[in-house]
């Protein structure tokens, strides 16, 4: 069987070698398995929001049509990298098709640009919610809500039009490994025969562009938020607006936090292993996370889950 210490020509190779986590045979099982559970857990969770807010009519309201799209984003997200990384694991030769590579860069980045495009919305939407209340069910009707949805879809999947196809229009030399577990533009452009520092600015600054942008005005509703919230003249107001945003702002702050960690300096600052740490962070952590995050602090989304696992 072909290994990666076996191959000598690596031009040869029909694709890219990604060199995941590794380690012994036993460590990649180990990793295998636990990613595997992960994985699992995972769509569980985001997929007993999706089943609770489809099925409990009091959840159909456009805060919780928001976040069962966000389960269903997060359910996609994660689909786009841990499948091939659990086959890495069990792969001798850890190789992927340029094509399968292209594929899992343009959909890992479209997916995570839709989630800041989602987290700004959900911003939004509680910044009408305790902001403006009265306006609220006239402003945030089902309508906008759907309408606002999509949009979030089709601007994420449009945002990297542009970068995949100049990055699959490239030619490749060298070794051909990615030491990483996906398809990231820093290492693909490091591979390239001919080294472009604009092309490389300007994968840098798409990245940060709609992050940067989205972050500032998700900061900026909840100051609103804040301000609000603190002329509540009872504690039990405060308590209940804060419960309602202390769920997304969890969110915002895992996903946020991990992903301008990442991109928000240039990628040859940080090593491979700390690239990989971050990257699991925002990519597999958060999914599996948010599940618990929404569900432990909203009393409508507990019920329901108690009543859906109870049927």
């Amino acid at each position: 069987m072909i290994t990666i210490n076996t191959i000598s020509n690596f031009s040869t190779i029909p694709g890219f070698i990604l060199l995941g986590f590794p380690g012994s045979r036993q460590s990649q099982i180990l990793l295998c398995v636990l990613f595997s559970v992960i994985y699992i857990l995972t769509l569980m969770g985001n997929g007993s929001i999706i089943c609770a807010v489809r099925w409990d009519q009091r959840l159909h309201t456009p805060m919780y049509i928001l976040l069962a799209n966000f389960s269903f984003l997060e359910v996609c997200y994660v689909t786009s990298t841990v499948p091939n990384m659990l086959a890495n694991f069990l792969s001798d030769t850890k190789v992927i098709s340029f094509s399968g590579c292209f594929l899992q860069f343009y959909f890992f980045f479209s997916l995570g640009c839709t989630e800041s495009f989602f987290l700004a919305i959900m911003a939004f939407d509680r910044y009408l919610a305790i902001c403006r209340p009265l306006h609220y069910p006239t402003v945030m009707t089902t309508h906008l809500c759907n309408n606002l949805v999509i949009s979030c879809w089709v601007l994420g999947f449009l945002w990297f039009l542009v970068p995949i196809s100049i990055i699959s229009q490239m030619t490749f030399c060298g070794s051909r490994i990615i030491d990483h577990f996906l398809c990231d533009p820093g290492p693909l452009l490091a591979l390239t025969c001919k080294k472009v520092p604009m092309i490389e600015l300007f994968f840098s600054n798409l990245c940060l562009l709609p992050l940067i942008i989205l972050f500032l005005f998700i900061m900026g509703s909840y100051v609103l938020v804040l301000a609000a919230v603190l002329k509540v003249p009872s504690a039990s107001g405060k308590r209940k607006a804060f419960s309602t945003c202390g769920s997304h702002l969890a969110v915002v702050s895992l996903f946020y936090g991990s992903v301008l960690v990442m991109y928000g300096s240039p990628t040859s600052e940080h090593e491979a292993g700390m690239q990989k740490i971050v990257t699991l962070f925002y990519s597999v952590l958060t999914p599996f996370l948010n599940p618990v995050i929404y569900s432990l602090r909203n009393k409508d989304m507990k019920k329901a889950l108690q009543k859906l696992l109870g049927n």
